[in-house]
């Protein structure tokens, strides 16, 4: 029995982790809801509103975000109950360690890990493609095979009649990189005073989206606002049905990677100063604060813009490029800016998460002590950070942005549900637990989050579900050959 994959970690090993917490507690409630705020906006309104709109949704994007804010709400209200019983890092997967057992938590860990990891390559090359066309405005040009992977440098070269390069890499990306990582080694509380200025810039840049694009607004670009269905072809060659009921659906989970920033804020419970009523706090507000900001961008965007025209580079920077095409190149300047420095809270908030769920796993002996190592004086996951930064930094370096934006989808959606299914087992099995903060309605919320988020995730590029599930495969070899007899509950 000692090495049962159904055994749970005791809620007494939890509190001892709560008091031998090596982190420093220096985040309060809004320092929180900014890492929430930092990670969810980011690439969903700078980057994929314009992919959702063409290749799924049309104008009914706005729908889009409604149905995936409303599958986060389930989710989040059970990462808020959780959060507030559990206050350490992990996020998900300690949450189902305690609650249903080791093998599920793994597969939880394994899928964050996944979700943050590609989260962090993909935004890492949005934010190129932002830096190059702010660039671009100065009269400064990288050239191409300095700025793309191999795959989007040969396309490049093919379309502009060029001889293709034998080497390319997408060098700002790179860079970008051991930038946040270096910040985030240096400390969480420097990590937390650069997110928050960033976010106060994201936010005002947005708001000035909304405020002064409302004047540009055709309600022809409204019309219909749900197209009628047709076969739309991608950039892969492959041509897939869009628009309809099923487009509004299919674009709710093509953008949910815009959502993923508020469970980090779960996975920073061990930095916060008072995590059992700050973190449900923080969860709530930051998913229900940029709710309401997509889909005010999302309506202003196709209204200034036909979704029929957002292609080429306008898939790239489409809200900058809705307003160059209503011609305001000021106003394209200031929200170019904004995006290239916004980009870079969301790498930090994604890669923070990550290095969190691998010290939480770490702890528990089911990755090797290498991922739980502090900085003596900075006192941050130091090694594990460079690691991620390594890896980060080789793969957007190389690869292209579509299938890693699915991928980051997958792993969120497949943790939501899981989360939901986990607060759901342990209400019945513990009723009389401690909650500083209870989900309402439950036994409906939890059913709902989990058949909603499930749904999302059979909607995603069959491509990116295939590498997913390979990625669970390999994650089960490595619980079975070493995490399950490394773990300390067999002590």
């Amino acid at each position: 029995m000692e090495k049962s994959i159904w055994r749970k970690k005791p809620m007494s090993a939890y509190e001892a982790d709560i008091k031998n917490n090596q982190l420093k507690r220096v985040m309060g409630k809004w320092s929180l809801t900014a890492i929430g705020i930092g990670g969810i906006i980011g690439g969903g309104i700078f980057v994929l509103t314009g992919t959702a709109a063409h290749y799924h949704a049309g104008p009914a994007l706005a729908l889009s975000f409604i149905i995936a804010g409303i599958g986060c709400v389930f989710a989040a209200l059970c990462y808020s109950e959780f959060a507030s019983m559990l206050p350490v890092e992990g996020s998900a997967y300690a949450y189902a360690y305690g609650t249903i057992g080791e093998l599920f938590a793994w597969i939880i860990g394994w899928g964050l890990i996944l979700e943050y990891a590609m989260g962090a390559m993909t935004v890492a090359v949005s934010w190129s493609g932002y830096f190059n066309k702010l660039l671009h405005l100065f009269g400064i040009e990288i050239p191409y095979y300095l700025r793309n992977d191999p795959w989007s440098a040969a396309t490049y070269a093919q379309a502009n009649n060029i001889e293709p390069s034998s080497f390319a890499l997408n060098l700002p990306a790179f860079i970008i990189t051991w930038v946040v990582t270096w910040i985030l080694v240096k400390g969480i509380k420097e990590a937390a005073n650069t997110n928050n200025l960033i976010v106060i810039l994201k936010l005002a840049a947005i708001i000035f989206v909304i405020l002064v694009g409302v004047f540009f607004v055709n309600f022809d670009n409204w019309h219909p606002f749900i197209p009628q269905p047709e076969m739309i072809m991608h950039d892969d060659g492959i041509a897939k049905e869009a628009y309809g009921i099923k487009g509004i659906f299919s674009g709710a989970a093509a953008i949910f990677f815009a959502y993923i920033g508020f469970d980090v804020v779960s996975t920073s419970a061990g930095e916060a100063i008072n995590p059992k009523k700050d973190v449900p706090f923080a969860i709530i507000a930051s998913l229900l604060i940029c709710t309401v900001l997509y889909i005010m961008v999302s309506l202003v965007l196709t209204g200034m813009l036909n979704y029929k025209d957002i292609t080429g580079d306008a898939l790239k920077a489409p809200v900058a490029y809705a307003f160059d095409k209503v011609g305001q190149p000021w106003a394209v300047f200031i929200i170019t800016a904004a995006a290239t420095a916004g980009l870079i809270s969301v790498m930090l908030v994604m890669m923070l998460g990550q290095t969190r769920v691998f010290l939480g796993m770490a702890k528990d002996g089911l990755l090797p002590n290498f991922f739980k190592e502090i900085h003596p004086t900075f006192q941050t996951p130091w090694k594990s950070t460079v690691l991620v930064g390594i890896l980060v930094s080789i793969v957007a370096s190389f690869t292209p942005i579509g299938i890693l934006s699915d991928m980051t989808s997958f792993g969120t959606l497949f943790a939501f549900a899981m989360v939901c299914l986990a607060v759901l087992i342990l209400r019945f099995r513990e009723p009389n637990r401690d909650r500083p903060f209870k989900t309402p309605l439950l036994n409906i919320v939890a059913p709902l989050g989990i058949i909603t988020n499930f749904a999302l995730m059979a909607l995603l590029d069959g491509k990116a579900q295939k590498f997913a599930i390979i990625w669970m495969i390999v994650g089960l070899v490595v619980y079975f050959i070493y995490s399950r007899n490394k773990s300390k509950l067999n002590d």
